[in-house]
């Protein structure tokens, strides 16, 4: 049931629209995924899954919600992302250009993440942060899940890292915590959870998580502040009182033929521009609730003691690449991205070139992790074979073989190989095996493995 204070509310903005959007509770959900196009270049027969194209997202698609994908081995290869539809929007709108530097400031579990990886197409920096220690390991599994290795993983609150990037981002992305109105149907918890004190509560917050956004964004650069609530204190409402102190930003127009204008006659003083900002209506489109605002900041804006550092440690030791992993490679043909080894805690990563300094933060993902050097051996990590396209020794079996159903569970495989071997499923790399007389140990991660 949802709530009575909402829906009078929401009776009160919409008028005759009313009863539509009343109606959209009773029909079916959306569902939606995106292929990663980091993964492959060709994309295995998915006609199964009943996909029609999502019209404002590159990659999205719709999805027959009885298919379920997600149980599919293609979802573990991290081919594709199972994301609501409308979410898909906001990272579209912040317009990502490979070699730009990137932050995703609330970014667990990780679909606009991902989403802006596959626009950066592996070259420049995204830094992704969430506060949540917990949906930071979550966002950390989903960022090696579609191999991006150009990625780091932050746990820090926002105003900490605006004492040290400012003015450092070409993008921004804030995807506001929120009181969750748009996914009412999707989720019974939102609905347990909303008040009117929650609504205030959220907005006070999120005018201080994008007023810290816009102090890390470069002269020129473009930020989108999203969020999964109809409410207009939330949307509307923070974003004017955001522009009114922030003289330097204004509200770009943005072409969105799909979603409907903001209302500036649903808050007092609407600063100037709100009728360029977007809603996503669930009567409207195909798609929950969502409202995003595209800000641009002003070429000419003043900016602090930016970073001029373009490397840094991020709290681990960088070091020559180790004799154990240069003969890795030579004995297997893995392949490295564009950056330098790191060690950091117990892990050797290959961190980005444009690495800023980041002692001191509280780093998850300092870049893509290699593996571990292991009594003068080293062992390849999990996420390097995800980000991988090949290897000299590769053996593949089809989805829907007995052999990937084998691996997924943990078991040893029977085949032909020797040494590490890139086990590929359709041609999509999926994990390690370690070749030996006819038989292929099983090195995908225990906490990923499927019992059924």
């Amino acid at each position: 049931m949802l709530p009575p204070l909402f829906l009078e509310r929401m009776e009160a903005l919409l008028g005759p629209e009313y009863s539509d959007f009343l109606a959209s509770y009773d029909r079916p959900r959306n569902v939606g995924l995106r292929i990663n196009p980091l993964k492959t270049g060709s994309v295995p027969d998915l006609s199964a899954f009943g996909l029609t194209p999502v019209p404002w997202a590159e990659h999205g698609f719709y999805y027959d919600i009885e298919t379920r994908p997600g149980l599919s081995p293609y979802h573990e290869a991290g081919l594709y992302y199972l994301q609501e539809p409308s979410a898909m929007a906001p990272a579209g709108l912040l317009d990502v250009r490979p070699g730009m530097r990137v932050l995703d400031l609330c970014a667990a579990p990780g679909g606009k993440t991902t989403q802006l990886a596959a626009a950066l197409e592996g070259r420049g920096l995204l830094v992704c942060n969430e506060i949540n220690p917990k949906r930071a390991k979550i966002l950390a599994r989903n960022i090696e899940r579609l191999g991006i290795a150009n990625a780091l993983v932050l746990n820090e609150h926002p105003q900490k890292l605006e004492e040290r990037f400012e003015g450092w981002f070409d993008r921004i992305l804030v995807d506001a915590p929120c009181s969750g109105e748009g996914m009412f149907r999707k989720e019974e918890a939102a609905v347990a959870d909303w008040s009117p004190e929650t609504v205030d509560m959220c907005a006070r917050r999120q005018l201080e998580i994008l007023r810290s956004a816009a102090r890390m964004l470069a002269p020129g650069g473009r930020l989108v502040y999203s969020t999964c609530t109809f409410a207009p204190q939330e949307n509307e409402g923070v974003i004017s009182r955001f522009l009114a102190g922030a003289p330097e930003f204004s509200a770009a127009k943005a072409d969105a033929p799909w979603f409907a204008p903001g209302r500036p006659d649903w808050i007092e003083n609407p600063a100037p521009g709100i009728e360029h900002t977007f809603r996503l209506w669930p009567h409207k489109l195909h798609g929950e609730g969502h409202f995003a605002a595209v800000l641009e900041k002003a070429s000419d804006a003043p900016v602090g003691a930016a970073i001029s550092r373009p490397y840094g440690s991020p709290g681990g030791q960088l070091i020559a690449a180790p004799t154990d992993l240069v003969e890795f490679c030579k004995e297997t043909g893995a392949a490295l991205p564009e950056g330098r080894p790191l060690a950091f805690r117990q892990s050797l990563f290959w961190v980005p070139e444009e690495t800023p300094d980041l002692k001191g933060l509280k780093v998850l993902r300092p870049g893509l992790e290699l593996g571990e050097i292991l009594k003068n051996r080293f062992e390849p990590a999990h996420a390097w074979a995800l980000w991988l396209k090949t290897a000299n020794s590769t053996v593949d079996f089809p989805a829907d073989s007995p052999e990937i159903a084998v691996y997924l569970r943990g078991e040893t495989i029977s085949g032909q190989a020797k040494g590490w071997t890139l086990l590929t499923v359709d041609g999509l790399s999926l994990g390690w095996v370690k070749g030996s007389g006819g038989i292929l140990k099983n090195h995908f991660p225990k906490a990923l493995r499927h019992l059924a």
